[in-house]
């Protein structure tokens, strides 16, 4: 049996935490920054934890982790 293919965009998006949930960085942190406020690009810091439900569908791309 072959081996299965990573998604290289998910490969390079995501990361998986100990307990296998999916780490990803918050959206619109990229360009067009003087016109978001202080308060999102604060919260868009760092890493969050994705949604359950968001999770298997990008679970599908990570067969190997």
């Amino acid at each position: 049996m072959p081996k299965m293919k990573t998604k290289s965009s998910v490969k390079k998006r995501f990361r998986t935490t100990a307990s296998g949930r999916i780490k990803m960085s918050p959206a619109k942190k990229r360009h067009n920054l003087r016109k978001r406020s202080q308060k999102m690009k604060h919260h868009a810091r760092g890493m969050e934890v994705m949604r359950p439900e968001d999770e298997r569908i990008v679970k599908k791309f990570m067969p190997y982790g």
